[in-house]
């Protein structure tokens, strides 16, 4: 049976720090690619993992945006502490959502939400996206289908008070980012799924920064940076970096 762990990952490159979150039942895998990208153009890359992600799905469920908001905070102080003055945001999904949130939290050079969600589908169908991962994390561990669904069955019993909590998270966030002054690049898929794409207009006509972009992306689904268009999105984030205004 194999044992999938993602681990954080920091790519050090130039003084420009750029800090990548994840989006929930992710990993740090999901920003690798626009990690390694940044890197080559002298930025340094760090991305956390998530309490509860990218491990069993029954720890999934003990864990919540309490632990994911300080596993954001401490990302960001693991570079403050690395020497790193200057810091950029790009986050997925419920990355983008703590990528806002530090918005209004932390000093930062530029945010980049990533197919963020500003309000989420019923708790019911968010569980199932939850099943869906647990299935799919088991079938990479290499379990039979049998034991894959008498496993999924068993957590089906169990409640997820995270979900609840995670709206409320988003509700929150939804209701500051007009304390947002910070540059602002936001990103939206067109065919996204999982979230109502309209979040990415509440993010930009909200946000109080001058200096602020939405570019939607035709032919890219809910996980952007791993899509058809991600060498198109790595161009376009590494613009937007560019264009700020850093001291080195």
């Amino acid at each position: 049976m194999r044992k999938l762990v993602p681990r954080p990952f920091t790519f050090k490159s130039g003084k420009r720090a750029v800090l990548l979150l994840h989006g929930f039942t992710g990993n740090s895998a999901d920003v690798r690619m626009m990690g390694r990208f940044l890197e080559g153009k002298g930025y340094t890359c760090h991305a956390p993992v998530f309490k509860g992600h990218g491990v069993p799905p029954e720890e999934l469920i003990h864990t919540g945006p309490e632990d994911w908001w300080q596993d954001a905070l401490d990302g960001y102080e693991f570079l403050k502490n690395e020497g790193y003055e200057e810091i950029a945001v790009a986050g997925l999904s419920l990355g983008g959502v703590l990528s806002l949130k530090l918005g209004y939290t932390k000093p930062l050079k530029g945010i980049v939400p990533m197919c963020a969600p500003m309000h989420l589908k019923t708790e019911e169908l968010m569980y199932r996206g939850v099943l869906e991962y647990a299935r799919e994390y088991k079938r990479m561990e290499g379990k039979p289908e049998e034991q894959i669904e008498a496993e999924v069955k068993e957590l089906e019993q169990k409640s997820m008070a995270t979900l609840k909590d995670l709206q409320e998270l988003i509700k929150e966030v939804r209701g500051s980012i007009d304390m947002i002054y910070t540059p602002t690049f936001v990103v939206q898929a067109r065919h996204d799924i999982i979230i109502d794409p309209d979040s990415a207009n509440i993010i930009h006509d909200n946000i109080e920064s001058e200096h602020k972009k939405l570019k939607w992306y035709e032919e890219s689904g809910h996980v952007i940076t791993l899509d058809k268009e991600r060498d198109q999105l790595h161009e376009d984030v590494y613009e937007f970096l560019e264009s700020l205004n850093w001291k080195e």
